[in-house]
């Protein structure tokens, strides 16, 4: 019996159409019922037809406020969008999780071996690997299951490719080994821990929180075992604004040290001052110790940690513009925002360089296209990669010719926020 024809046929005839409209916030679900059809064929042909399946999704994000502030365990806002990376999969019994992302070489983890392989850090097998040992130190016995996928979060786009991939591998074994035990919230907290520990990146939670979560959400992360989760219902499009996300063309790659970079010199502030994390400093105490802090740290740290406490104070401030529907003040805030990235966190571009300032150039012509319209500000971990704008829905068609007449075709993304995040396509 083909059992992937029935869900092929299941699609097709708009039995997921209900779950398809949230995830992708669009009328014109075809495109999408085309691609869930396409990878089920390459499940088909890789694993075999005869095979019972699940469909999972797992969103990119964007971040909307707060640069670099979680991993202080400081305030962000988030919301997931619909660009996502999809899944068809089913479990194994060979012992061993394989997993083919399409255009990529197939992952085969062992589920018996959850030790983190140092030639194995920055893959996709590491997080595999990493998510299965989290959900066996929570008591369960995780086993193998075979899956396709393929991404519409472009890598190194600043949407997060990588927590979506841990969210979705989250998801999956959630449903499959774990009696759908963990959260969205733990999700995401499973995702960063396997990229801290078996990827090899120190990330903080905001990515795969907003990607797991969905919507649009603020996040206070001070509670660090049980972070404060708060839905924002706000739609930008109703509101006469589109989102749009900007490729700045530069190589995202390369870049773990600057990244690695922030967050030791805001380390260096805040052990200086006696704790962990800058959230746990005081700002007035932070301020009247300036002058010993030089002493011990350079500048830039210092800089660094004016831009946490400004920024992360922002948050709060553009959660309440939000919520009171007060767009003027929440585009000040996002501008005032992507200034104190520019100039006190300083992650426009790398350490040095002078010939490659290519998110740099595209701020400035946002800044000109806009005509002081909107928002615009560096997008996710900076350096290179994107920028985020927001712009009026009457101005955006002219606004992306006029970045791409610049920098390139389709480098100009108009996306929406979608209110769901990582989950299991249902029926009806």
């Amino acid at each position: 019996m083909d059992l992937l024809k029935n869900v092929m046929y299941s699609i097709s005839s708009g039995e997921y159409d209900k779950c398809l409209f949230k995830m992708y916030a669009t009328e014109n679900l075809q495109p999408y019922k085309d691609r869930f059809l396409s990878l089920l064929t390459t499940f088909g042909e890789t694993f075999g037809f005869d095979r019972k399946v699940e469909l999972f999704s797992a969103s990119g994000r964007t971040e909307i406020g707060g640069n670099h502030t979680d991993h202080q365990l400081g305030k962000v806002m988030a919301g997931s969008v619909n660009l996502d990376i999809i899944a068809v999969a089913s479990k194994s019994e060979l012992g061993t999780t394989r997993v083919k992302s399409v255009g990529y070489p197939m992952d085969i983890v062992s589920v018996d071996d959850v030790q983190p392989i140092e030639s194995e850090k920055n893959t996709s097998a590491s997080l595999i690997r990493g998510v299965n040992e989290y959900f066996i130190n929570k008591g369960f016995k995780v086993g193998a299951f075979d899956c396709c996928t393929t991404s519409s979060v472009l890598k190194g786009s600043g949407l997060s490719s990588s927590a979506s991939f841990e969210v979705l591998i989250g998801n999956i074994v959630n449903d499959f080994y774990a009696e759908s035990s963990a959260t969205p919230e733990e999700i995401a907290i499973i995702g960063q821990y396997a990229e801290n520990r078996f990827f090899g990146k120190p990330c903080g939670l905001m990515d795969q929180m907003a990607s797991s979560v969905g919507g649009i959400i603020s996040i206070d992360f001070y509670d660090k075992d049980n972070p404060k989760v708060i839905p924002i219902d706000f739609d930008f499009s109703k509101a006469g604004y589109s989102l749009c996300i900007i490729d700045s063309g530069a190589d995202h790659s390369d870049l773990t040290d600057e990244y690695a970079n922030i967050t030791k010199e805001m380390k260096l502030i805040s052990n200086a001052m006696g704790v962990e994390y800058l959230s746990r400093v005081d700002e007035n105490h932070f301020y009247n110790s300036i002058e010993k802090l030089r002493k011990t740290c350079p500048d830039r740290a210092i800089l660094r940690a004016i831009h946490f406490f400004n920024d992360n104070r922002r948050v709060s401030q553009e959660v309440e513009s939000l919520q009171n529907g007060n767009l003027n003040e929440f585009f000040n805030l996002i501008k005032a925002s992507g200034r104190s990235s520019y100039e006190y966190l300083q992650n426009v571009y790398p350490s040095g360089s002078v010939k490659n300032q290519a998110v740099a150039l595209v701020l400035a012509l946002c800044e000109k296209y806009l005509h002081g319209m909107g928002a615009y500000r560096v997008h996710g971990g900076g350096f290179a990669g994107t920028v985020q704008a927001f712009v009026p829905n009457d101005m955006v068609t002219q606004f992306k010719f006029n970045i791409e007449k610049s920098i390139g075709e389709n480098m100009c993304h108009i996306l929406n926020i979608r209110s769901v995040g990582g989950l299991k396509l249902y029926k009806y």
